[in-house]
């Protein structure tokens, strides 16, 4: 029992000395160019969206960059979002707001959506957001620097994540984990490789002729995943792609009751890891093994030695160093060995799912 919790303790240390190294290939922030103000296009996709509208354009509105213009487009909601956003937007001439058109047959709802908000955009860069994305008023100005001599074609990052409920306190914050843990920096940010990709789609800020010259949205119009796989797209065409760590000023409310978080993770993880039931029985064991086994081991410790506590330690730091870096809420890494099992449970659940054919439900419309 005690030569085990050594094992795990010892590779645990060694993966959290390879994410404080593996951090260090996020590319670094750099001060506003003076005086340089090329026109912004900032666009959202709105479905059923009236919890967010108000506050989504509120936030817009306070923003400091001064040559921009918002885009909102109503995909077919079903409650006031439309009107909400008429009625906070009549008075600023920066917003256009659009009705989006019948879903085309083979395109996913939101990737049919970005691609008519493009089609009405003027802006030499595009940035897409969701709608339950919040920005700091300098953030435009902050990102523009990454594009500086051509040095990046799409920029893009997980958000920070204010969460509320039980399952979005366990699993949303693991977005952030899973990149850190798994995702090679060095090539995700500084080579062609397309599989060493990761996006967000709540933040996707495109150079205009990059984004054109891949096809756009119309380059993934079937998939749900269309962050990544657009992302993929860019770095299959020669441009380049910086996953950037954006927490200090991006923020996502993210799938705020239980249900959405199911839902909404339910539609994309299977799908995330290319529908491979490999991958999702690799997973379950390295995660079973090394991030919960750690907390059965800790509850012997008092009868068999408190080197059976070292490994649930281990897994905390991990976890608290991520949160620290991604503004997270610290005490949530006490929560680690179950945000692991309710990540174990959704994939399997996504992967059956998948197998059985059936369909992935998401704001009124079905996927598979």
């Amino acid at each position: 029992m005690e030569q085990l919790a050594i094992l795990l303790s010892g590779f645990l240390l060694l993966s959290l000395i390879g994410m404080m190294i593996n951090g260090l290939f996020f590319p670094r922030f750099h001060k506003p160019i003076p005086h340089y103000t090329p026109l912004v296009s900032i666009m959202v996709p709105m479905r059923d969206e009236e919890r967010n509208v108000v506050p989504l354009i509120q936030n817009l509105q306070k923003l400091s960059y001064p040559n921009v213009e918002f885009i909102l487009l109503d995909d077919h909601s079903s409650d006031s979002t439309l009107a909400l956003a008429q009625g906070q937007t009549q008075n600023d001439n920066r917003f256009r707001l659009i009705e989006g058109v019948a879903l085309k047959k083979g395109w996913a709802g939101k990737v049919h959506a970005c691609h008519q908000l493009s089609g009405h955009a003027s802006g030499e860069f595009l940035l897409f957001l969701d709608a339950d994305a919040r920005l700091k008023p300098d953030t435009i100005e902050n990102m523009l620097p990454f594009f500086e001599k051509g040095t990046s074609h799409l920029v893009t990052g997980f958000p920070r994540f204010p969460v509320t409920s039980l399952l979005s306190k366990l699993l949303v914050p693991m977005q952030h984990f899973v990149t850190w843990l798994h995702l090679p920096l060095p090539l995700a940010n500084y080579s062609a490789y397309k599989q060493a990709t990761a996006a967000h789609g709540a933040f996707m800020f495109f150079e205009r002729n990059a984004y054109l010259a891949v096809g756009g949205h119309s380059a993934v119009k079937d998939s749900i995943v269309e962050d990544v796989h657009l992302a993929r797209v860019m770095k299959q065409h020669g441009f380049t792609v910086k996953l950037i760590n954006p927490t200090g000023y991006v923020t996502c409310h993210m799938y705020e009751t239980n249900e959405e978080v199911w839902y909404g993770f339910l539609k994309n993880i299977y799908i995330g890891i290319g529908r491979s039931p490999w991958i999702v029985a690799g997973l379950t064991v390295f995660y079973s093994v090394f991030y919960f086994l750690p907390l059965p081991l800790a509850l012997l410790a008092p009868i068999y030695g408190n080197w059976l506590f070292l490994p649930l330690l281990l897994v905390w730091i991990q976890k608290l160093y991520i949160d620290l870096q991604t503004k997270q809420k610290a005490y949530l890494c006490l929560l680690m060995p179950l945000s692991v099992l309710a990540f174990i449970v959704l994939m399997h659940a996504s992967m059956w799912k998948s197998l059985k054919k059936e369909h992935y439900l998401w704001k009124g419309r079905a996927y598979k």
